[in-house]
């Protein structure tokens, strides 16, 4: 686990060394962090982002200014967020048509009696929506709505991680959720991301996702990356690692023709939607 957390904090120090954020940037992550996470505290975006405190409060009242969050004592946390957790709907519902179609795909790859992990997020929502028929499933999730959405399906049986809460993706998340899987194995991994790129790799706004991921991969005998185009060459904040780590990415047929060139001169596998 001490080798895990010093390769992440690499990763970590790679991505913020050898990309300086401008201010705009900056705001542009905080908001991303804060569309996995909901909240966060004035002290831990200082440290991510290497600037000051001050600095922070700065692009929080300029953030809140453009009423996209609330200011709290010591932080910030996302607008609306309640809302959409009462109404138990995820927040991230960009390119939906796309991931309709990715969801369809995956499915297809998914047989009675396999044994799955679904990720959280709008993807893979998608997925498991396309799994309402199937026979003797086991699925494992750390998605509540991914969860309460199989969970009374007869044939579909579902187990969850524990771990902390995040509203926004209404999934769980931390070391309790990783060590969920340390003595689980898989037939499949279907991995959600927020960015993808050759330099970067698998990337998410939250570093406590990172375990979890982590630790769904390493009990996967395949592991399918569902991500549709609009986040190829889009990294996010924090890199899980290289694109080695997957088996297959599945995406929408909007990918451009020279991200396919570029991803079959890598060796990488795609599927297309």
């Amino acid at each position: 686990m001490l080798l895990l957390l010093l390769n992440i904090f690499v990763k970590l120090f790679y991505i913020q060394y050898y990309m300086p954020m401008l201010a705009n940037q900056r705001r542009e992550k905080i908001i991303e962090l804060l569309r996995e996470d909901g909240s966060a505290k004035v002290i831990t975006l200082a440290k991510l982002f290497k600037v000051s405190e001050v600095t922070i409060r700065q692009d929080l009242e300029k953030l809140e200014l453009k009423d996209l969050i609330v200011r709290e004592h010591g932080g910030a946390f996302l607008k609306n967020v309640e809302h959409y957790v009462r109404n138990f709907s995820l927040m991230n519902q960009d390119n939906m048509d796309r991931k309709e179609l990715i969801g369809l795909k995956a499915a297809d790859l998914i047989e009675n009696g396999d044994v799955i992990i679904l990720d959280s997020g709008s993807t893979t929502t998608e997925i498991a929506k396309n799994l309402l028929n199937r026979k003797n499933l086991t699925v494992i999730t750390n998605a509540l709505n991914i969860a309460l959405m199989l969970g009374s399906i007869p044939g579909i049986e579902v187990m969850m991680t524990g771990g902390e809460f995040k509203p926004p993706t209404l999934s769980l998340t931390g070391q309790k959720a990783a060590d969920f899987f340390s003595d689980i194995h898989v037939d499949k991994l279907f991995l959600a991301t927020a960015g993808i790129s050759l330099k970067a790799g698998l990337t998410y706004p939250s570093i406590s996702d990172l375990v979890v991921k982590k630790a769904m991969i390493n009990t996967a005998d395949t592991v399918y990356l569902v991500a549709d185009s609009s986040k190829i060459n889009k990294p996010s904040f924090a890199s899980l690692g290289a694109l080695s780590l997957i088996d297959f990415l599945i995406t929408d047929p909007f990918i451009k023709e020279e991200d396919k060139k570029l991803f079959i001169s890598h060796d990488i596998e795609f599927i297309i939607a």
